[in-house]
């Protein structure tokens, strides 16, 4: 990290010198978003706008490159709980006011290896593992060594060694919600693009030295493997995903348990409509906290519902029934969206509840306008929670 920062700086110093072999390129963009939440049990509303704005360069010379962006979040209106300060009287929203430091990483790339060093992103498949927490407002990096390599024609190989995650909770972070959480986490990923679509083969071991964050409970071991891909077939384009995976304690971890990982989704896409059902499976063990299968390093957001009642995965497990309904139109780039999961528990087969997920999006130019709204109807696990979010994206 030091040695990554060092060179940013040496290449700013060096730009006059030399800035007909330096390539630079600006890195600006800003959200603001309003979120509001009502949650049974809570007597306050949650209101939270925020403004989160990163900038940052890059400085590119041949195959090297260097990177360095900053972050701040602003909470315009906070009448909501952040997760670090004060009592929880109004529901939670994970959105704290932050200033730090995104990215700053080192890199080297030519055609066959790509290697990463430094903070940065690493978002691996679909996010389930390992993943960049885009929608949050701070984001997740990695502190890390990443190597690609695409020697071997439809082969790429993808082994990342990560000593810290910085946390969606920013520098104030602490207790449970760490600003970063420590260890030694490997990320090795294998993938080959055969005709019927990418195989990949996956182990994530995430091994956590904070014995704050679930007393080092969420330290595993995790192997599995998946398939994606999509056919044509007349105007209509069929996808398709298989995902399965083992994950076991590591280490410090207090617990023994062994738990599976069941993904079978398949889509159909006939322009300008979408459809989708798919059925996620995250097992349980014995029923006893944190024994069930969980994904801490993973885009959480992504999967089980936007109400984030699974961001940790219940005692009994979690089985997710879902389909999804979406619209797009390139032209002036719309998108609809409808999600509606059914929820129960892999262990004992209790319904926790039911969830509906809508989304309306427009892009124009730079500027992306986007609605959200979640619905959560508890039966047996957690309480009703409505969540609705008006957001504004500009990139540069």
């Amino acid at each position: 990290m030091k040695f990554a920062i060092a060179t940013v700086a040496a290449l700013a110093a060096a730009g006059p010198a030399c800035a007909q072999t330096i390539v630079l390129k600006p890195l600006i963009e800003a959200r603001l978003r309003g979120e509001m939440v009502d949650q049974t049990g809570i007597a306050d509303h949650g209101d939270a706008v925020t403004l989160r704005v990163r900038a940052g360069v890059s400085a590119t010379r041949g195959k090297l490159s260097v990177l360095a962006e900053a972050q701040g979040n602003l909470a315009i209106v906070d009448r909501y709980y952040d997760g670090l300060h004060g009592a929880a009287t109004r529901p939670l929203v994970g959105d704290p006011e932050n200033v730090a430091l995104y990215r700053a990483q080192l890199q080297y790339r030519s055609k066959p290896l790509t290697v990463t060093v430094g903070r940065q992103r690493i978002a691996l498949d679909d996010e389930r593992f390992v993943g960049s927490v885009a929608f949050r407002q701070n984001g997740q990096t990695f502190d890390a060594v990443r190597v690609e390599w695409t020697g071997v024609p439809k082969l790429k190989a993808d082994v990342s060694y990560a000593w810290g995650v910085r946390t969606i909770w920013g520098v104030e972070g602490n207790g449970a919600r760490q600003q970063a959480v420590s260890g030694d986490n490997v990320f090795a990923n294998l993938s080959y693009a055969s005709p019927i679509g990418t195989v990949t083969g996956f182990a994530y071991l995430v091994d956590q030295d904070e014995a704050a964050v679930q007393g080092f409970r969420l330290s595993s071991q995790t192997y599995g493997g998946r398939i994606s891909g999509t056919q044509k077939v007349g105007k209509a384009k069929l996808g398709y995903q298989l995902s399965y995976a083992r994950q076991q304690e590591l280490n410090r971890n207090p617990n023994r348990y062994a738990a599976s990982y069941y993904l079978a989704e398949g889509s159909i896409d006939i322009a300008p409509v979408r459809l989708s059902a798919g059925y996620e499976v995250l097992g349980a063990d014995r029923g006893v906290a944190l024994t069930s299968f969980q994904t801490p390093t993973g885009t959480l957001f992504k999967f089980n519902g936007w109400a984030d009642k699974f961001l940790t995965t219940p005692p009994d497990g979690l089985r997710d029934l879902y389909a999804t309904i979406g619209f797009t139109a390139r032209k002036p780039g719309i998108t609809l969206q409808a999600s509606y999961h059914r929820f129960e528990s892999d262990r004992l087969v209790r319904h926790y509840g039911d969830e509906i997920d809508l989304l309306a999006s427009m892009k124009l130019g730079r500027y992306t306008f986007s609605a959200r709204y979640a619905q959560y109807d508890a039966d047996l696990f957690a309480t009703d929670t409505r969540k609705a979010w008006l957001q504004i994206d500009w990139a540069f």
